[in-house]
């Protein structure tokens, strides 16, 4: 019964920790209200050590932004069309990623006006982020957050 209660008291802490860790400054929930003063369904997540993402919808339109500590906008990511996505995207994606299929897209803006391409492709439970340039040029590939997560408990198990 001791065990219990002690399990019990610990995982209440770390929900407090946690809890009191995620909490949106005012200066960075004022600059988002400035920026954003039609969002609804506003959801915030901790982004690295001193970056909040605010995700939300305005309209029928979802968005997410990224503001830093001091309330800077570092970048604004709109869900788009899968068909809007630039030709070479969709083209890039059918010769190099047979058997995935487009099932997300996004266009980035960061704090310098640099804009970028985020495709989501699947194939079966496998998800995977790509990243383009303007063009439709490949820049990067990411993982999604939750594949690195199960990768990062399979090896703690």
């Amino acid at each position: 019964m001791k065990a219990k209660f002690v399990l019990l008291i610990g995982l209440i802490f770390s929900l407090t920790a946690f809890a009191q860790n995620t909490e949106v400054p005012k200066k960075v929930k004022d600059a988002f209200a400035k920026l954003h003063p039609k969002a609804a369904d506003v959801k915030w997540d901790k982004e690295g050590k001193e970056e909040f993402e605010a995700s939300f919808k305005e309209g029928s339109v979802k968005i997410s932004v990224v503001l830093n500590d001091d309330g800077k906008l570092m970048e604004t990511e709109t869900v788009m069309d899968i068909k809007a996505l630039p030709t070479n995207v969709k083209k890039y994606v059918s010769e190099n990623y047979k058997g995935f299929s487009l099932t997300e897209a996004a266009k980035i803006v960061d704090n310098k006006g640099i804009t970028t391409f985020e495709a989501e492709i699947t194939k079966g439970k496998e998800k995977k982020d790509l990243i383009f340039d303007k063009a439709g040029k490949p820049l990067t590939k990411h993982v999604k957050k939750s594949e690195k997560e199960e990768d990062e408990k399979d090896e703690e198990d």
